[in-house]
């Protein structure tokens, strides 16, 4: 059994590994569906008000007065036959939104590989990376089938660690992007995610451009990546390029929303990365669906990202035509399986990490 750690699943883990990845498996899915079992995740709400209300202030004595924001637990199994071997990987999560106060990760997570013919777990490793990468690759596959192929700026709106990769995902599938808007509440998150960016993608010529106000991130924008805990929809169609492709990673309950339901209803396709997740967790749709003033309607949705990959869409839009594209993404641990068996085999061939017997 190997051990890794965040550091070395972040210099083994490429961008276009997990892109390729994914791939594979929405195309395995699709010719071999019962080889891949993923049920519906389990979502714990952590500190909810809704479950606490008040007594968590009132139970706290004097000497532990510590308030936390709400966020939520998450337990994501999933199994994967490739044709010969069958696979299953767990993965345990925490969102903590607090965590960037104290200089750590909104999201932590641990995954495990296991060999289903013998039980013996093949692989530990840190989640985190393995998560934002897979988000982030879900987006870059959905910019490369949807966005026009001409994208040259892209806003990214919300400056957290999703919207990080986010990023990093869409340049890998778009390379000729010049300009990238950043725009965060905090004009600080900006600040360090340019930076930081900067400093650790320098093979991405770009001009990343901190905006005070998020109009101004978004005007001209080919591309928007959202990444938010917002419960407001941040912007109407008015606000936006009238042939503009959206990937929305946030929102990720159905109490919180990033899109608007003007967007969403003047959207040409509306695509997500999982249809069962998505009816129960994708705040922005949920919203739209029950909203007596909006048009939209689950009847709507275009598909799923599996059917965009294996063309079962391709007659349902044109990318040389102006229009709004979006794409939705709460995750699926069929996803976070697939990365994390790739790791798990490239760490048993090269003997990464730590052994431990």
């Amino acid at each position: 059994m190997q051990f890794l750690n965040r550091a070395e699943v972040t210099e083994h883990l490429s961008m276009q590994a997990a892109i390729d990845t994914i791939e594979q498996l929405l195309h395995q899915q699709a010719n071999h569906p019962s080889w891949i079992k993923s049920p519906e995740r389990l979502v714990i709400e952590t500190f909810s008000e809704d479950l606490y209300g008040d007594q968590i202030d009132s139970d706290q004595s004097s000497t532990n007065k510590t308030k936390h924001s709400s966020g939520s637990h998450l337990s994501m199994p999933a199994t994967i036959y490739d044709g010969e071997q069958e696979y299953t990987a767990v993965k345990l999560v925490t969102i903590c939104p607090d965590n960037p106060s104290r200089d750590l990760p909104t999201t932590t997570a641990i995954i495990t590989v296991s060999n289903n013919a013998t039980g013996e777990i093949l692989a530990v490793m840190d989640g985190v990376y393995i998560t934002q990468v897979r988000t982030a690759a879900l987006s870059g596959i959905a910019t490369k089938y949807m966005a026009a192929d001409n994208c040259q700026r892209i806003a990214v709106i919300g400056c957290g660690g999703m919207a990080y990769e986010q990023l990093h995902a869409v340049l890998t599938v778009r390379p000729g992007i010049k300009i990238v808007y950043l725009w965060n509440r905090s004009m600080q998150g900006a600040e360090e995610f340019k930076t930081q960016f900067a400093r650790d993608y320098p093979q991405w010529k770009i001009e990343l451009r901190v905006c005070e106000q998020l109009e101004e991130a978004l005007k001209d924008a080919d591309i928007i990546n959202l990444a938010t805990r917002s419960d407001t929809g941040l912007f109407s169609t008015q606000q936006i390029k009238p042939n503009v492709h959206i990937n929305a990673v946030g929102a990720y309950l159905p109490s919180m929303k990033e899109v608007s339901n003007d967007v969403i209803e003047n959207s040409s396709m509306v695509v997500v990365d999982d249809l069962a997740g998505c009816r129960h967790e994708a705040g922005d749709l949920i919203q739209a669906h029950k909203a007596a003033n909006c048009a939209w309607t689950w009847d709507d949705l275009s598909g799923d990202l599996q059917a965009l990959v294996t063309g079962k869409l391709t007659n349902k839009f044109n990318k040389s035509e102006p229009s709004i594209t979006l794409f939705k993404s709460v995750g699926a641990a069929s996803f976070d399986a697939a990365v994390a068996l790739y790791v798990a085999q490239l760490a048993e061939q090269q003997n990464l990490g730590t052994s431990l017997s």
